[in-house]
């Protein structure tokens, strides 16, 4: 039973970040429009990366992001946990720290309750104030069917900002968190997933990259991003491009959410995973007789997922036991980045 009484689910057809636009049609929307002239911009729009960045002085330099998205979830208050942890999981992918956050909010006052919307918004608060950050505004408008988010201030050192574009042939691939959480949505939507696969989906969309992050800059990671509404794999060749090497990636050691190989063999597979698949089709290369449910499964958009590290070899398993002990129980290696071939991602 929702906290509010009022079931969020029934706003919307699709939620979390399968409502991203489709990332071959926003590449195309980007190319050329953002060009950066300013020497204090560190990283930019050019590498589609996860957090712009801005060199204040020195020893500082500020991260910002926004993120924002319709119900994933029936409860409100939950909704607004996970719409705040994914929002910050962008500083965090950065390997960097939460200062401020403004809520963003579009809201139909005289179609839900008000106290919904004070659910979303103490979910959003308590986030905040779990990652280190505090809420200080935000901005509401008038909308249905709602959404929610958070614009996100934070800071790292210039010379140890975390990257998609600094990937170097030898690393391993680590994914601290299991993938799935689309396709459970999808399966939650229709009656067909367990109330315990599903508890698993939403705890995992909960769970902030802050640890992850600390871990991250803990042993020098150079290169990472966090996975979201473009699949593992569009975030990954997203990363592959930008650091012009080639992921190969081993599909069976990809961590799974409880239930959802099953659902995705069933059919229950939402349409962001067919608009990821189309983007990654031509830049990726699948082994002969590769398992098309697992296929559809790196294709799946997520919502707060995992961070997806590029890892010195030397410490990779290393990173991997730290993020165990610090609650990514299924944190996994899942593959290597290699030198450029004419293929940016190779599955195994």
């Amino acid at each position: 039973m929702e906290s509010s009484g009022f079931d969020l689910l029934s706003t919307v057809e699709y939620g979390g970040c399968s409502a991203k636009l489709a990332p071959s049609r926003l590449e195309g929307l980007l190319a050329g429009l953002l060009s950066q002239t300013d020497p204090n911009v560190l990283v930019d729009t050019s590498t589609h990366d996860d957090a712009g960045v801005y060199q204040l002085d020195d020893q500082t330099a500020l991260i910002q992001t926004t993120d924002f998205f319709p119900p994933i979830c029936s409860d409100p208050y939950e909704y607004g946990q996970i719409a705040a942890a994914n929002a910050l999981s962008d500083v965090f992918a950065m390997g960097g720290r939460v200062l401020t956050a403004l809520n963003i909010v579009l809201f139909p006052s005289t179609q839900i309750p008000l106290e919904v919307l004070r659910e979303i918004l103490r979910g959003g608060m308590d986030k905040v104030n779990e990652s280190g950050g505090v809420v200080i505004g935000g901005h509401t408008i008038e909308d249905y069917p709602p959404k929610y988010g958070l614009a996100v201030s934070g800071v790292v050192h210039p010379k140890r900002i975390i990257t998609n574009a600094s990937a170097r042939a030898g690393d391993r691939l680590i994914l601290s968190k299991p993938i799935g959480v689309g396709i459970l949505s999808a399966g939650n939507r229709i009656g067909i997933v367990g109330e315990k696969a599903y508890r698993h989906a939403l705890d995992t969309m909960k769970q902030l990259n802050r640890n992850g992050a600390l871990i991250m800059q803990e042993f020098g990671v150079r290169a990472a991003t966090d996975i979201t509404g473009f699949g593992l794999l569009g975030h990954a060749l997203k990363m592959a491009k930008a650091s012009e090497v080639t992921f190969c990636i081993q599909g069976a050691e990809v961590p799974l959410l409880p239930e959802a190989y099953i659902l995705a063999d069933q059919g229950c597979l939402p349409g962001a995973a067919f608009r990821n698949q189309e983007y990654v089709e031509g830049a990726c290369s699948f082994r002969p007789g590769f398992d098309y449910t697992l296929k559809m499964l790196l294709c799946d958009a997520q919502t707060s997922g995992g961070l997806l590290m590029s890892a010195g070899r030397s410490y990779a398993e290393q990173v991997v036991e730290r993020l165990h002990q610090a609650g990514y129980s299924q944190a996994a290696l899942v593959g290597e980045v290699i030198p450029l071939r004419d293929k940016y991602l190779i599955i195994v």
